[in-house]
């Protein structure tokens, strides 16, 4: 296996009751992850809610994660945007040296055509110095990057090596694992469609589920990876409920509330986001003592 092959988490950031990141609360989720079997972790993503960070924040946390993780599992980091040049500026500024890939999202907000996405994204290709996942998020995004201008970037920038499909769309999967260059990886960022798509080909996902119920969903990811679907599937059923609660009112709302469940962090948000309703979280509860039956 690659290093991003298996399950890697799109981890949170979690906050004080001041809205202060609580970095005792991220160096005890890193571990909790790794010791679970989590396979590489993804700083900054949009369960991160890297669109409410700041950039000196953003350096603490890369810095909180870095020195807990000491090099046991491969950091991805998020940088991405609808401004082309400000992502490249970013790429530029950071220090990298402790990250392994860039998870770099689709432009969001402006709609670019086509065209649009591929010069973006050979703009982000020429300026890093590590490898790039790209990400295609179209219900955040409100553009889908069509799986031409996928494999046309897996095809021309030796640096862009998988993406993380989360557009929660079978065919358009399908279509990237049949047409992929041989070793291009597909990630699946739907976690409701992971196990489907590793049996068909995939490398695996970068999941919000998993980094609160690592063992066992990295279990699921591992089994699918080996072809063994009737084992893979049992898991995959237990945890469908818990799936579905966890993005039925906002992500990362609904992770949180799961972590807090487990003692892990507080549910806190930050807004225009709110934290996980009452019901939501007495459903997640629930959902946690059937998965623990």
């Amino acid at each position: 296996m690659t290093k991003f092959h298996g399950t890697g988490i799109a981890i949170i950031t979690p906050f004080n009751e001041d809205l202060t990141i609580d970095h005792i609360a991220l160096a005890n989720l890193v571990n909790f992850n790794i010791d679970n079997g989590t396979n590489y972790i993804v700083i900054s993503g949009t369960t991160g809610e890297s669109v409410t960070i700041t950039q000196a924040e953003k350096k603490a946390i890369i810095k909180t994660i870095t020195r807990v993780n000491n090099g046991r599992v491969p950091l991805v980091l998020g940088i991405g945007g609808n401004n082309t040049v400000s992502v490249v500026d970013e790429i530029k500024a950071t220090d990298l040296s402790e990250i392994d890939a860039l998870l770099s999202v689709s432009p969001y907000y402006s709609k670019p055509q086509q065209e649009g996405i591929y010069q973006h994204f050979k703009a982000v290709s020429d300026a890093s110095p590590i490898d790039i996942i790209l990400y295609n998020v179209p219900g955040r995004t409100s553009s889908n990057m069509s799986t031409e201008t996928t494999l046309r970037l897996a095809k021309d920038f030796q640096n862009i090596i998988a993406v993380k499909e989360a557009g929660n769309n079978v065919h358009q999967y399908l279509k990237l694992l049949r047409d992929k260059p041989e070793d291009f990886l597909i990630i699946s960022g739907d976690d409701d469609l992971v196990l489907g798509i590793i049996l068909a080909g995939g490398a695996g996902v970068i999941s919000v589920l998993g980094q609160a119920i690592p063992k066992e969903f990295t279990k699921m990811i591992n089994l699918g990876l080996k072809g063994n679907a009737k084992e893979a599937y049992k898991i995959h059923f237990k945890l469908m409920d818990m799936t579905a609660l966890i993005f039925s009112e906002n992500n990362p709302a609904g992770i949180k509330a799961v972590l807090e469940a487990l003692k892990l962090s507080k549910a806190i948000v930050r807004l225009p986001l709110v934290e996980a309703s009452n019901q939501l979280k007495q459903n997640i509860k629930l959902a946690l003592q059937e998965i623990e039956s």
